[in-house]
């Protein structure tokens, strides 16, 4: 469904599975290039998309409260703060991998959740995200 829609629905591939959701929007930017697509607007429509979709995960990350955790994820306490010194080590500059499956997402929330500078994070999540995306056009210019 988002192959047909072109670039519009390699955006919304990009947001929505750099959003809670489990999706793959490698998938539809490999399917684009194949089909002919410009590598380089599919790259750029990519990050933004995944950019936009982690700014999302963190807009709800900075709505959340430690009771929440605690009581929703049955998370200690102690395990959230250890979390939080973590994220504060690296500071927005942990938004570098906030594109991994799976820690992706928590590291997104985290920034928010801790309050993390959000354009630093956009930043530094952004640059990440047009690495993995970048490294994947790459990839289908060879083929």
């Amino acid at each position: 469904m988002f192959i047909e829609l072109g670039y519009l629905g390699l955006f919304i591939a990009s947001f929505l599975s750099s959003t809670i959701i489990p999706l793959g929007s490698e998938f539809v930017l490999i399917a684009l290039v194949a089909n002919g697509f410009d590598p380089y607007l599919c790259v750029l429509i990519a990050t933004i998309g995944n950019s936009i979709g982690g700014m999302t995960s963190y807009g709800i990350g900075y709505l959340g409260k430690i009771e929440w955790i605690e009581k929703y994820f049955r998370t200690p306490r102690e395990k959230i703060l250890s979390f939080q010194e973590r994220i504060k080590r690296w500071g927005p500059a942990a938004g570098l991998l906030a594109w991994l499956p799976f820690i992706g997402d928590v590291i997104a929330i985290g920034l928010g959740f801790f309050r993390l500078n959000p354009w630093r994070s956009f930043l530094y999540m952004f640059i990440g995200r047009i690495i993995r995306y970048s490294f994947i056009g790459g990839i289908m210019q060879l083929f």
